[in-house]
């Protein structure tokens, strides 16, 4: 008998008993307060031990169980999404491939063996952005391999700098790093920040939403973007007390409010929950800043569920509106699509906060725990304003596609016919509701004693409430008429470009490039390289070769001169 299982079907069971059986080890070793760590020494080299560590603590278990779940859900989706593509397969073990290098990279307290799950990420993520093989797809790619390739080098300095310690293992030396260890943290937080796409580095993440939304719904919302994050909550210790934490701050609130701004003003669907994404990691970062890296981890694996499941639905409404991305063409899907745009409609709530979803509990509490720390009026003010943008976009999306009018051509055909897809994110759809809750009560054992008066404490809640309001009412009056008109088209493009970034990644830095090269090639490879170099050489060899040429002749009139003038020479010396 030959059973004929495919290949995604298979990848659905491993990852996802691989999944369960990590979650109850990282529950167990949460309970029981301990770790694991398994090192194999390689090589010394000069006192310096270069081993290969792995690290199974419940932050890393914990963390591999979520990656392997929604891996598990994605590649059970792609069998649907996917499945009239040629190359289904190669995309298969791509994103297999991506999974193993997120692995290594999560096992590792070695900074050596980070790198290797590091560029991994990087290399399997640029595979997967040019899957489609077209100009978009090349141009996206190549701004996210390259601004990777920053974090990669500041991560090889990092081990450059380390290797005065003995060691490259960070879990024996991040808590001892005093300020004289600055360049080094530097070099981390700017690893980070390439890796999670803050800013001057945020212009590839809505540019790789180029790659199949099975992709982004994984690469994209909980494990490339994120890893950043953790490797910023690994190195947390070595933050605390430190100059490069206000700088840190600084970065992730202004990312936080860039992403929430420019979200509002885009109408490509998937850029949209891309630049959400952004928004979130900015949170996660700033949190840690602040010195609270078990609430980022906390947001970092409940923000994983609802932004996975986000993608998913987005793959399947456009799926079903011909292959359009523009929220404008969509607008009442709930009377064809009802589960689909359910699940949509609750990863936009977890997304913005709303209560007893998986995103209220790490983001409640990071903003009151924000709002009760020692932060500067503008810190406060980009918390505050960032969290009623947020709520503000998830409104527009919520209203193109739960309740506005029916934008799509009258001869659509929309429904959740496909089983497949359906019940991968029934799983994430169930996360997104009940993963907080579980969460916190598994992390937090014990509460956090947040101190504030009566107007900080709800002060979440209004935000929330006004941001809700003036996003459903923008959408509805002639403000967004007004808003697209050309009397503010230089703010709009601004603001919808994220304040020039693409620009200034990509033509900015290519344009100064092209202008040196032609002043090169015209003064040097056209200029004086080609007047003394190639051509010049040629004509003074070919004059000579003329002369030579002449020489020999055999003419008697040039070989009597000859004489004549050896004689007079002769003559000239010997006398």
């Amino acid at each position: 008998m030959i059973w004929k299982i495919n290949l995604y079907e298979i990848s659905m069971i491993s990852l996802g008993t691989s999944s369960v059986i990590c979650g109850i080890s990282g529950v167990s070793k949460l309970m029981k307060n301990m770790s694991n760590v398994v090192e194999w020494e390689i090589m010394m080299l000069n006192s310096c031990s270069m081993t290969f560590t792995l690290v199974l603590d419940w932050v890393s278990l914990l963390f591999m169980s979520f990656v392997l779940l929604i891996s598990s859900s994605v590649l059970y989706y792609s069998g649907s999404y996917m499945s009239n593509d040629k190359n289904f397969n190669r995309f298969m073990y791509l994103v297999l491939a991506f999974v193993l290098s997120m692995m290594m990279m999560i096992l590792s307290p070695n900074l050596i063996s980070i790198l290797l799950g590091w560029d991994g990420l990087g290399l399997v993520s640029y595979a997967l952005v040019i899957y489609y093989q077209n100009e978009k797809s090349a141009n996206a790619g190549m701004l996210t391999i390259l601004s990777n390739r920053v974090g990669d080098i500041a991560i090889l300095l990092g081990i450059g700098v380390m290797m005065s310690l003995g060691s490259w293992n960070f879990f024996l030396y991040s808590m001892y790093m005093e300020d004289s260890w600055l360049m080094f943290k530097m070099m981390l937080i700017l690893a980070a920040m390439t890796k999670s796409a803050q800013i001057p580095f945020s212009a590839w993440l809505p540019a790789a939403m180029a790659a199949p939304t099975p992709v982004s719904a994984l690469v994209h919302s909980s494990t490339l973007v994120t890893a950043g994050v953790y490797l910023m909550i690994r190195f947390s210790a070595a933050l605390e007390e430190s100059n490069s934490q206000m700088i840190l701050l600084i970065i992730s609130c202004l990312t936080m409010f860039m992403a929430g701004l420019g979200a509002n003003f885009e109408y490509d669907l998937k850029k949209i929950i891309a630049l959400s994404t952004l928004s979130q990691l900015g949170v996660m970062l700033s949190i840690i800043s602040l010195g609270y890296p078990d609430l980022a981890f906390f947001h970092l694996l409940s923000h994983a569920l609802f932004k996975a499941l986000l993608f998913m639905c987005a793959g399947v409404i456009i799926h079903n509106v011909s292959d359009y991305q523009d929220i404008r063409h969509m607008g009442g899907m709930i009377k064809f699509m009802p589960i689909t745009i359910s699940f949509f409609v609750i990863s936009n709530l977890a997304l913005c906060g709303f209560p007893f979803l998986a995103g209220f509990y790490s983001k409640d509490m990071i903003l009151e725990v924000s709002f009760m720390s020692s932060v500067n009026l503008v810190v406060f003010m980009l918390f505050v304003i960032s969290t009623m943008l947020t709520v503000m976009y998830t409104t527009r999306l919520v209203y193109y596609s739960l309740s506005g009018s029916f934008n799509l051509m009258s001869m659509s055909n929309m429904n959740d016919g496909d089983k497949i897809m359906t019940n991968s994110m029934s799983g994430l759809g169930m996360g997104a509701v009940l993963g907080g809750s579980v969460l916190s009560w598994l992390i937090f054992p014990e509460v956090y004693v947040i101190c504030m008066d009566s107007f900080m404490k709800s002060l979440v809640l209004l935000i929330s409430v006004l941001g809700g309001v003036i996003g459903y009412m923008i959408n509805m009056l002639s403000v967004a008429y007004k808003l697209n008109s050309l009397s503010c088209y230089s703010f709009v493009i601004m603001i919808g470009s994220m304040w020039f970034m693409p620009f200034l990644s990509t033509k900015n830095i290519t344009m100064s490039s092209f202008v040196v090269g032609k002043i090169i090639q015209k003064v040097g490879d056209k200029g004086w390289y080609e007047y003394h170099g190639g051509q010049g050489l040629n004509m003074s060899f070919n004059n000579l070769f003329k002369m030579l040429n002449v020489l020999q002749l055999n003419s008697l009139k040039i070989y009597m001169k000859m004489f004549f003038v050896s004689v007079v020479i002769g003559l000239y010396v010997f006398m």
